[in-house]
């Protein structure tokens, strides 16, 4: 059994902070809107397509922040690597949407 502490002054990057909660955000928002519009019989509203695209936007932001976030130095990363998941599942989300509009 390992017996000690180790010590840092590491703290959580703020920018993987950001990116976490606007990838929450963002794929929440996202999921509310596709299951509203499928409780509606697939009748979009405009307001749905307008989530849709701030999602789009939020989740862009959310990824550069996440990865300037990875690249700080002296900090945890953990944050800024669930940032970087959450605004990709959102980004590939919005694009299936878009490609199963286009095509379906």
């Amino acid at each position: 059994m390992r017996r000690g502490y180790i010590f840092t002054d590491k703290k959580e990057s703020k920018r993987g902070l950001l990116s976490a909660a606007l990838g929450l955000m963002s794929l929440v928002s996202l999921f509310l809107a596709v299951w509203l519009t499928f409780r509606s019989g697939g009748q979009a509203l405009v307001r749905y397509g307008v989530v849709g695209l701030l999602c789009l936007i939020f989740s862009v932001s959310g990824l550069v922040c996440g990865i300037l976030g990875k690249t700080e130095e002296d900090k945890f990363h953990l944050s800024a690597w669930i940032g970087i998941v959450l605004n990709a599942l959102t980004i590939l989300g919005v694009g299936f949407i878009l490609y199963a509009g286009v095509n379906g």
